[in-house]
């Protein structure tokens, strides 16, 4: 029988362990608020820094540096005691015996959270997977931002005109916020960008198309926010396809379900999320892929395991029968409701209190001075809904630095009409992260 490697970490002492999956809005935000006067908390990621997901489309087209988006778990918590932080991958939950299955060993724990948030889902076509570029990552924004670069570069050379076609032609499928806000980004460089870097192509050839399986743009928002945005990004010479899903994308050819195809090499997938689960829990615990909860987070077939964020469901709640939406405010919400209840259950107060999530309204932004805003009963759009977008999202970015940096570069690409990070940087290809996947696989 092959001995289990166990995880170097500290023993916890006479505290608890909390180990905490997943280091986005949920689980940061749980870390943040555990009082490490009575627990020991490990938090485990893929990655060893927090990224704030709604601004990579903006990596992606080139308007913000990735690091302004990033900070490292380590310096978010300089100043805690017994708090450990891992990268590496969790690959089974051992429920009976409370014990964690990761890459780097088996790690026990007296509670579990799951917070491992949502990726792109591909609705069952794994091929869309391997030919088109998501935005769920840093280094997925990186590379779609290579993409958008790498197509203008080849299209200085190209001697034919279809294959101009291809690269001057981009397909966003999703009518999301990231498909509207990375629509309406291009459709910007297109106007104000672009024409001074490429000044021999023509960009009245450049075409974007965004395709939305939905009958409306924003499904999520109101119906005013919806025609407000499909109504800006059409004015923006933005070429809208409704309610038509995409059947596949055979390169060049983006096959449509009407039968319309459209010839592109950029095709960004951007067209739903689907929770990411965690191996060996009960089939029970599951409904339509999201982690079934009660009012407090609790995975009700597991003593001591709860989930949070876009994984979970919870379905007791009146006002959504079909579980809360995956925006980051239900996941900071349940995070702060779930460390409030830790911390006074470690304190001898059993009073738990029930999640109630209140909904403090929506965001979207269309390009500059256009977005759309969704607050209690008010709904509006243009350029007060933009600016307090701009003010939301400046608020939400961790680290003073990074702030600043956002907002310099945001006040910079305002006044002079340009953003100044269109570099394309391949990665040099190495065997030392080949061996690093390969242990990873091996245990």
């Amino acid at each position: 029988m092959r001995m289990e490697l166990i995880a170097n970490i500290p023993d916890p002492g006479n505290r608890k362990r909390i180990v905490i999956i997943g280091g986005g809005f949920a689980g940061l935000q749980t870390a943040k608020k555990i009082n490490s006067k009575y627990f020991q908390v490990v938090l485990i990621d893929k990655v060893n820094y927090y990224q704030f997901q709604p601004l990579l489309y903006q990596v992606a087209t080139a308007g913000l540096e990735p690091s302004s988006i990033a900070y490292p778990h380590r310096k978010t918590f300089h100043n805690r005691d017994d708090f450990h932080v891992r990268s590496c991958l969790a690959k089974r939950v051992r429920p009976e015996e409370k014990v964690l299955e990761t890459s780097i060993g088996i790690i026990n724990y007296d509670y579990l959270v799951i917070a491992t948030g949502c990726d792109t889902n591909y609705f069952g076509n794994n091929d869309l997977k391997e030919s088109t570029y998501a935005l769920k990552s840093i280094s997925e924004a990186l590379l779609a931002r290579n993409r958008i670069l790498l197509s203008f570069e080849k299209a200085l050379s190209v001697k034919s005109e279809e294959k101009l076609k291809e690269l001057l032609t981009f397909v966003i499928v999703g009518g999301g916020a990231t498909g509207v806000e990375l629509s309406g980004a291009l459709a910007d460089m297109k106007k104000t960008v672009l024409p001074k870097d490429y000044p021999e192509l023509d960009f009245n050839q450049m075409e974007i198309h965004l395709v939305d399986a939905s009958p409306r743009l924003l499904f999520g928002m109101s119906e005013e926010a919806s025609a407000k945005a499909a109504d800006t990004l059409k004015k923006r010479g933005v070429i809208i396809h409704q309610n038509i899903p995409v059947n596949n994308y055979n390169r060049p050819f983006v096959e449509l379900a009407n039968n319309e195809k459209i010839r592109s090499r950029n095709v960004f997938w951007v067209g739903g999320v689907k929770p990411n689960g965690l191996i060996g829990m009960s089939e029970n615990s599951y409904m339509r892929g999201r982690i079934i909860v009660d009012e407090y987070n609790a995975v009700t077939e597991h003593d001591g395991i709860y989930a949070i964020g876009d994984t979970c469901l919870l379905t007791n709640d009146e006002r959504y029968p079909k579980g809360h939406p995956q925006v980051a405010q239900v996941a900071l919400q349940m995070a702060k409701n779930l460390a409030k209840n830790l911390n006074n259950l470690a304190k001898g107060n059993t009073t738990k209190h029930k999640f109630v999530y209140s909904d403090r309204g929506s965001l979207a932004t269309i390009g500059r001075n256009a977005a759309v805003a969704d607050l209690w009963k008010l709904h509006f759009g243009g350029t007060i809904a933009w600016w307090l977008w701009l003010w939301v999202h400046i608020l939400s970015i961790i680290g003073m630095k990074n702030k600043i940096s956002v907002f310099i570069d945001w006040v910079w690409g305002y006044i002079t009409y340009d953003v100044s990070l269109r570099l394309f940087i391949k990665p040099k290809m190495n065997r030392m992260y080949d061996d690093i996947d390969r242990r990873e696989r091996e245990y």
